[in-house]
């Protein structure tokens, strides 16, 4: 039996595109077209289904009525479609996902809990994107990405918070000897500090400030621009680490790691779900990031 009607698939992906850009010129950069071709298809598409699908403003599209119907059922289609040709070429049954994430989220909170969603996934293939520059992840390749950030994403991703931030000083349990420490003896020990060139992450300095001491000297420091070798080397008994809660939960629940004191601070960041604005969402995608809502106890 002969599917009829059909509008031409070249007009339903331009359509889709100017849907999600609000934009002729935008949807024409992203196919690689130019913005008179996806006006052309648009009014195509408008002609074959006899309905007006946008509102032309001067400086943006918006939908209409029958715009918005017929938009929320393509756009699901057209990823349906994208979705079956993927599986037809790659393997049987394969499925993959790339999660980006910072070199110590990706190895404090991403690998211990990997287990848990292949165990509930089996049929995905996960591949681990370990970056921590946020300046290159716009025009990285990945589906979800989970990141510190402080302010708002970068440009052209969207952002879905998952933790909020909370900084406590962390070492191991033997380094403390049985003393309890007070924010005021922290400059006379060790400190594991992170040499961060983003400057994303609290330091120390900022740390002792927000407790009350924004002048005191550190006496004995070791550097490392890896902030999971510094989580090592605390475990390891050389010093006091500035840890993430959330990250650090893990290594504080079996006894690798220890409060140092019981002070806290906050630059009010948080650890964010990151997607790209501007593509479509895979199902393997949006199952991911609904597990990581799921893991971090948030409403959906």
């Amino acid at each position: 039996m002969r599917i009829s009607p059909l509008p031409p698939l070249p007009c339903l992906v331009a359509f889709e595109a100017a849907m999600r850009h609000g934009n002729f010129t935008r949807a024409a950069a992203e196919l690689h077209l130019t913005q008179s071709a996806i006006s052309r298809q648009v009014a195509q598409l408008e002609r074959f289904l006899g309905k007006k699908l946008f509102e032309r403003g001067p400086r943006a599209l918006s939908l209409t009525v029958s715009g918005q119907q017929y938009a929320e059922q393509i756009q699901r289609l057209l990823v349906d479609c994208a979705e079956a040709t993927e599986r037809v070429m790659r393997r049987k049954g394969s499925t993959e996902l790339t999660v980006a994430a910072s070199s110590g989220v990706s190895t404090l909170w991403v690998a211990p809990r990997l287990a848990q969603f292949r165990a509930e996934h089996p049929d995905v293939q996960v591949r681990l994107f370990v970056s921590d520059g946020l300046a290159s992840l716009v025009d990285t390749s990945f589906d979800v990405a989970l990141y510190y950030l402080r302010e708002g994403p970068p440009q052209g991703l969207a952002a879905q918070r998952l933790y909020d931030e909370e900084v406590i000083p962390v070492c191991a349990p033997g380094y403390l000897r049985g003393r309890r420490l007070s924010v005021a003896d922290l400059p006379g020990e060790t400190l594991l500090v992170l040499e961060d060139a983003q400057r994303q992450w609290m330091s120390w300095p900022a740390w002792l400030a927000q407790n009350g001491l924004g002048k005191a000297r550190v006496q004995n420091t070791v550097v490392s621009n890896a902030y999971p070798i510094l989580v090592q080397l605390a475990i390891e008994g050389h010093g006091i680490v500035l840890g993430w809660r959330h990250m650090i939960d893990g290594c504080l629940k079996d006894g690798r790691l220890v409060r140092a004191c019981e002070a806290s601070a906050t630059l009010g960041g948080g650890y964010y779900a990151l997607w790209h604005r501007d593509r479509v969402e895979t199902s393997v995608a949006r199952t991911f990031r609904q597990w990581l809502v799921q893991q971090s106890g948030r409403p959906a």
